[in-house]
């Protein structure tokens, strides 16, 4: 209930009237069945303005940290985030990465939409980043479609560490949906992961005309986090000069 609430009363006439937001390929989401929208992920919004924008109701793979804060504060934002149809995945090892995709399985098998970023975290520059073979999996054990989706704006809405979100046009676009009934009885095979996953991250690539980078973004981040590092002056020690 919370989240046709949220979508049609409490948050989302808000968000057409700042936002804007328009959607193309709208016809490619299937009207029942399972299905994976796979996204690129420029900003916490992606999650807020596609489901607004489609029909059916989508759950969204969503880290746990959003859902563990204590208190009353923790709380709400706990609902809130269940209430736009995210479920908490714990990513912080394997077996909680199997978890996760045993989680997003269930789901798709119980004809749900799944929304799911394969490069599994935000993009730090606005280009896309190698996605990570989960989407392939879960795509595979489910036996459903793979839908590309690419959103343009929401990093411009809510730019990376940004408390407040700012008024700005947001276009989601949908591409045809990717068979790969192919592969299906293979879920196993890691090279058939990689390829499927590959061919996704392409149609991300064409849809959206972003630059690809052959490197897993969370990976990107430690690099540049280095970098800012070496770059910092060292702090002065008392009794010393700077070098």
């Amino acid at each position: 209930m919370l989240y046709w609430l949220l979508k049609f009363v409490l948050l989302g006439p808000l968000l057409r009237l700042w936002c804007r937001p328009t959607i193309e390929g709208r016809e490619n989401i299937p009207e029942h069945g399972g299905a994976l929208l796979a996204s690129n992920h420029l900003a916490v919004a992606d999650s807020f303005f596609l489901p607004l924008l489609v029909r059916r109701r989508i759950t969204f793979m969503a880290k746990r940290e959003y859902f563990t804060q204590p208190g009353l504060v923790g709380w709400l934002k706990r609902e809130f985030f269940y209430g736009i149809g995210q479920v908490p995945v714990d990513r912080g090892s394997g077996s909680a990465a199997r978890a996760a995709l045993d989680t997003g399985i269930r789901l798709l098998r119980e004809q749900h939409l799944v929304g799911i970023y394969p490069e599994g975290t935000r993009s730090p520059d606005g280009r896309l980043f190698k996605g990570k073979t989960g989407v392939a999996r879960m795509a595979l054990e489910a036996e459903v479609p793979v839908i590309p989706v690419v959103m343009i704006g929401t990093d411009k809405v809510n730019p990376i560490g940004s408390r407040i979100w700012r008024p700005h046009k947001v276009r989601i676009k949908l591409g045809q949906p990717l068979d790969f009934s192919r592969y299906y009885g293979m879920a196993n095979d890691r090279f058939i992961q990689r390829s499927m996953t590959d061919e996704i991250m392409y149609a991300l690539m064409e849809l959206s005309g972003a630059e690809y980078v052959d490197m897993y973004a969370a990976k990107a981040k430690e690099d540049a986090a280095a970098q800012a590092a070496r770059s910092r002056p060292l702090a002065s020690v008392p009794g010393t000069k700077a070098s």
